[in-house]
């Protein structure tokens, strides 16, 4: 279930989005200020946060900031409020939201936040994925941990809303949290909580994730990340059922099922003493894995058909088909980044696109020969057995590698993907297959070494704890550094 903050009065305008997102099934919260706001994103957290414009819109952001609260904001406001909504998103708003609101653009934000699931359920058309969902529907309703494992950009997120939504749980929240995305000493507080004074920064007193997931489902994404210090303190929660908050003085019992994902190999990592035997154990109750969209080819068309729909609709452009060629095209590629490659490649695309189709010009992938409609019917034809196996490099850019250091290839592969990510360091990751902290560790050294990095793309980085107070609703607002 979405949570949604809305910040401005319900009576007009805005209680109309409210309207929307409840009969979408989003959990409603609602605060009358932006300091109030802050307040319930400190206790409750939120997918999304509705701000009217006539609040101060950069106070909020900037104090939410401060306290590493991560919600995307929304400013809200009719359309002559043009210089108000500009000012709020390069305050750090997400986007902008003209009133009264449509009811499309609202479900559109909230997918796009990622709180709101889709109805549908994950897309499966291959024998490979239907047998995991049959598996997945089994296991639903249990109250066991299930731990999913796959290639980065399978979808292990969309699986575990799937699971919460067709469990028992489905009325409660579904709070996820990346481990990789977080410092130990931040992952520590984002986990359990902390109370006002436990740390310096800790200017309130704050829930969980474990608190946040209350009744529902917590989702620990990349938990193969995790510091094994914290590995121990999230074993004491399954067994005891309770979290101690940082400077708290009693356990709060929690009422939470627990997934894990990881694009790791748990059982590995245990062996090697990277990971505690008893949580891999506890975790791994129930074993899911996703495949990669290589071995389910027979999805590759169903998936890429959705994304175009959605995001004609979302870009308010025409619903175009793909070609018989970009059919082929995007049958005879790799796929390493997965499904998130592919929905990347189809949303680009749809902006992209003439005519009354999506041609293969709009299809931007490695290089391929251009092939005829007659080839592309074939290709067609053979779906899976060209998809199956992996795309093979031509020989002269395997030749070119010959004679260079490892490093340097590999210094090279780094900075290239970043750039083709406009410089976000998740998908970057994620398209590399190493951990975000690894990333940022050979970011670091490149930077050392005079190179230059591609920026984190509008990216605010929080002011270090006891460095700066969010100021009061009303006051000058100091500008945030980007972080490179």
């Amino acid at each position: 279930m979405a949570r949604l903050l809305i910040v401005g009065s319900l009576e007009g305008e805005l209680g109309s989005a409210a309207r929307v997102a409840i009969a979408r099934g989003a959990k409603l919260g609602h605060a009358e200020g932006v300091a109030a706001g802050l307040e319930r994103l400190r206790a409750e957290g939120a997918d999304l946060a509705l701000v009217d414009l006539r609040h101060d819109v950069a106070w909020l952001v900037q104090a939410m900031a401060a306290e590493r609260i991560a919600c995307p904001v929304v400013a809200c406001g009719r359309a002559e409020d043009g210089d108000a909504a500009v000012r709020a998103i390069e305050a750090g708003a997400r986007d902008f939201l003209p009133l009264p609101p449509d009811a499309d653009l609202i479900i559109a934000m909230l997918q796009a936040a990622g709180a709101a699931p889709s109805r549908e359920g994950p897309i499966a058309r291959d024998p490979a994925m239907t047998m995991l969902l049959a598996r997945a529907a089994q296991v639903a309703r249990a109250e066991a941990s299930v731990l999913l494992t796959g290639e980065s950009g399978t979808g292990k997120e969309v699986l575990a809303r799937h699971l919460h939504a067709t469990s028992k749980r489905a009325r409660g929240p579904f709070v996820a949290l990346n481990c990789a995305a977080l410092p130990e000493t931040l992952l520590e507080s984002e986990l359990f909580g902390h109370e006002k004074g436990a740390f310096s920064g800790a200017v309130a007193t704050r829930k969980g994730k474990f608190e946040q997931a209350d009744g529902g489902t917590l989702l620990l994404d990349e938990i193969g990340e995790m510091d094994p210090r914290l590995q121990a303190k999230i074993l004491r929660v399954i067994q005891e059922r309770e979290v101690d908050r940082l400077g708290g003085g009693a356990p709060i019992k929690v009422d939470v099922r627990l997934l894990a994902a990881t694009h790791r190999d748990l059982a590995q990592e245990v062996a090697r003493g990277r990971f505690r035997e008893d949580l891999y154990f506890r975790l791994n109750v129930i074993a899911l894995r996703i495949p990669p969209l290589r071995e389910r080819p027979a999805d590759i068309l169903p998936l890429a058909e959705h994304f175009a729909l959605h995001y004609a609709r979302a870009n308010g452009l025409p619903e175009r088909g793909l070609s018989l060629v970009a059919r082929q095209a995007l049958l005879s590629h790799a796929w390493p980044g997965n499904v998130r490659e592919l929905e990347n490649t189809i949303h680009r695309a749809v902006l992209l696109a003439e005519g009354h189709e999506i041609g293969p010009e709009a299809v931007e992938l490695t290089p391929r020969a251009v092939l005829t409609e007659t080839e592309a019917v074939a290709t067609l034809q053979a779906a899976p057995a060209v998809a199956s196996g992996p795309a093979t490099a031509p020989a002269n850019r395997v030749a070119a590698l010959v004679g260079r250091k490892m490093e340097e290839v590999e210094r090279d592969l780094i900075l290239e993907t970043l750039s083709h990510c406009l410089g976000n360091r998740t998908r970057a990751a994620e398209i590399l297959g190493i951990s975000i902290r690894t990333l940022r560790n050979k970011l670091q050294d490149y930077r050392a070494a005079g190179l230059p990095v591609p920026p984190a793309p509008g990216q605010m980085a929080p002011p270090a704890p006891g460095q700066m107070a969010p100021p009061a609703p009303g006051q000058m607002t100091p500008t945030l550094p980007v972080a490179v």
